[in-house]
């Protein structure tokens, strides 16, 4: 029995995971989507999307992670937020992952308004903190979505120029 078909239903799986994880909080989105496109590369024998080609994309893959941690503190330091801000806005992404979208949309603002406020800020200073966590997020999400569908593409890429007889 070809079991080909059945791995490459589980690299997309794993991918179509990984896409979901860059907006969902609690999913390591781009390191799945990495996951998903060496397998199959695997699948291929890495002959058509070679070593080179997951060097690459396992840069990409660090650079999404590492852009998901810079965006968020950014966009929280841009607007005065302190630490407890940023904390406050990954747990209420977190969080809002329970409420749906609209949890998912609100729960960074709401977090990091509450973590400033824990930290003795006034209403103002809290709300601009959590303004910056959210756009921060999104921010980061946007980039990680970007950085994802590029790797994406540049598997799609070689996997046909590997079947062309080029390796990538």
């Amino acid at each position: 029995m070809d079991w080909t078909i059945l791995w490459w239903v589980l690299a997309v799986l794993i991918v179509i995971a990984g896409l979901a994880g860059t907006v969902i909080p609690a999913l390591p989105g781009v390191p799945l989507v990495f996951l998903g496109l060496f397998v199959g590369a695997w699948i291929g024998q890495f002959e058509a999307v070679g070593w080179g080609t997951l060097g690459v994309l396992a840069l990409l893959a660090l650079i999404a992670w590492i852009v998901d941690f810079l965006a968020g503190a950014a966009g929280a330091r841009y607007l005065g937020a302190s630490s407890r801000a940023f904390w406050g806005a990954t747990i209420g992404a977190i969080a809002g992952i329970f409420f749906g979208v609209v949890g998912m949309l609100l729960g960074p603002f709401i977090g990091a308004v509450l973590g400033e406020l824990s930290g003795g800020s006034n209403m103002v200073q809290s709300g601009r903190a959590g303004v910056g966590a959210w756009i921060g997020m999104v921010i980061a999400t946007a980039l990680k979505l970007a950085l994802a569908f590029l790797m994406i593409g540049i598997f799609i890429f070689s996997l046909g120029y590997g079947h062309m007889g080029v390796t990538a």
